[in-house]
């Protein structure tokens, strides 16, 4: 399914509308989570908050590895467009929504579109371009993906602010329109496609599981508690239709999920490092804002610029990984990714509440390099060699294994950080004695710290102790996070030797 765009001038607003696609769709979720709070306090039912990321969440997953099948078999071009429309009908609808209800079913829509925008422009990439420009092409696609997900707090700050909360998704439509328009007018994609069988019963059972364990990780501790009937319930039908789903692409003739892509070394590891990358990645862009907002004391808006270090380093380190995948190998480029990244987060883990703002920023850009190798190297690996008509399912695979990573990141590292928040507050308080003591047991919700106006009411002795348990719980999770850069680190090892190779190296290679 080759097509023949790279060689047309029009190609570069073919990239210019899968770009701005990508800013979209990644940038989202980051975005809506800052404007939550508005969002609440106009449509209320604060107890069902929870699923406007859910919902949005659980659409998303459950369709890339189907979009990614089905671009394979179909063509880019329609999904893509498929998915671009339904992710706009779903933005407006949700502008104008009146209550939390439908704000709700209006992200699903919204998530059936987004499903289909990320992992189907990185594989457009690799039809479009011959090996030797994909690497700078998967880089500027790998630093978009990259900037989307920092740049999302501190836009949705500034438009709900600046604007209303119904900005954070009417900002999508302008966008999106000159995305649709692009890729209609310039895209020009091979019609010649192999009819194949869908896997109906992958299909279903893999939605069916991901639905359960996607709800199971945004309601568990939440909404409901760990060892309700709800949230066991849901892990049992999770494991019941995973199962299923397995035996069922063990037989299909032409799986969602072509298991037979694991035996490749490279495939595999970039999958696994894709997962675990976007699991530990993901709590820098959550708890550094909170770091700062609630240990040095600034505003929203301020912790949502303190990312643009990490932002900027991630866009760099993107850059360089796309631009020399073709000179250096895999292993070789992740290596250096995986030490700076580990490095940048073992800093981040020795901070205390007298840890300087510029010690932060430089702590910040060097974990933010690090990370922005794997934009661009994962999807690429992933799709490495492989005849064009896999590449949508490897490269939607790939996005998927990072989206979940991400989720089980938030889910694990947010609960282990709030138990321990509340386990060093408990301890400190404890000890207090006299009027500050008094003060410590009368006080109300400790995140209070996080507004201004109440953290000056507060008194000193007692912000401090709040202040260094806060301290204390990010820095635990963050020295937590190096289990699984490690593990990273190990994988790395195991990527062997391959690099993407030159049209002219191929040439030579069959002659």
């Amino acid at each position: 399914m080759e097509s023949t765009a790279g060689k047309d001038p029009s190609t570069k607003f073919v990239v210019i509308g899968l770009l701005l696609g990508i800013l979209m769709s990644a940038m989202d979720n980051t975005i809506v989570a800052t404007a939550m709070g508005t969002i609440v306090a106009d449509l209320g039912s604060f107890d069902k908050f929870a699923w406007v990321t859910a919902s949005y969440m659980v659409a998303v997953m459950a369709g890339m590895p189907i979009y990614g099948k089905l671009s394979d078999m179909y063509g880019r071009k329609r999904f893509f467009l498929f998915g671009l429309i339904f992710f706009l009908l779903g933005s407006a609808l949700c502008g104008i929504a009146q209550s939390m209800n439908q704000l709700i079913l209006f992200r699903v829509i919204q998530g059936i579109g987004g499903g289909a925008l990320l992992p189907i422009a990185f594989t457009i990439i690799f039809d479009l371009f011959p090996p030797e420009k994909r690497g700078k092409m998967s880089g500027m696609f790998g630093a978009v993906f990259g900037l989307s997900s920092v740049l999302g707090p501190l836009l949705g700050a500034l438009i709900t602010d600046s604007i209303s909360w119904h900005w954070v998704f009417y900002i999508n439509v302008p966008i999106g329109a000159f995305s649709l328009f692009f890729i209609i007018r310039y895209y020009k994609e091979s019609l010649e496609h192999k009819k194949q069988k869908i896997d109906w019963g992958g299909a279903v059972t893999l939605v069916v599981s991901i639905v359960c364990l996607m709800f199971a990780l945004e309601l568990g501790g939440k909404t409901y508690d760990w060892d309700s009937v709800q949230i066991i319930g849901l892990f049992t039908v999770f494991a019941i239709f995973f199962i299923a789903f397995f035996i069922v692409e063990r037989k299909a003739e032409e799986p969602i999920i072509s298991f037979w892509m694991f035996k490749n070394r490279l495939f595999a590891t970039a999958q696994i490092l894709a997962f675990l990358y976007g699991g530990t990645f993901i709590i820098l862009a959550v708890f550094i804002p909170i770091f700062v907002q609630a240990v040095y004391g600034s505003s929203a808006t301020s912790a949502g610029f303190i990312l643009t270090p990490m932002m900027l380093g991630s866009v760099l380190g993107s850059m360089i990984g796309g631009i020399f995948q073709t000179k250096f190998r895999f292993r070789s480029l992740m290596i250096v990714s995986v030490i700076s990244f580990f490095i940048g987060m073992l800093l981040l883990g020795n901070m205390t509440p007298d840890t300087a703002r510029a010690w932060l920023t430089v702590f910040m850009l060097i974990s933010g390099f690090g990370v922005g190798f794997s934009f661009s190297l994962l999807p690429a690996a992933s799709m490495n060699n492989l005849d064009p008509r896999y590449r949508g399912t490897a490269n939607s695979t790939n996005s998927f294994l990072r989206s979940f990573g991400m989720t089980l990141g938030v889910t694990i590292f947010g609960t282990i950080q709030t138990n321990v928040f509340s386990s060093k507050l408990t301890d400190s308080f404890s000890g207090m004695k006299g009027s500050a003591g008094a003060a410590a047991q009368n006080m109300g919700d400790p995140q209070e710290i996080f507004q201004a106006g109440t953290r000056s009411h507060i008194p000193s002795a007692v912000l401090n102790r709040i202040i260094e348990a806060m301290s204390a719980s990010i820095t635990y999770v963050f020295m937590l996070a190096l289990i699984p850069i490690v593990i990273a680190a190990v994988t790395v090892l195991f990527m062997g030797k391959e690099r993407v190779k030159t049209t002219q190296e191929m040439e030579k290679k069959t002659g």
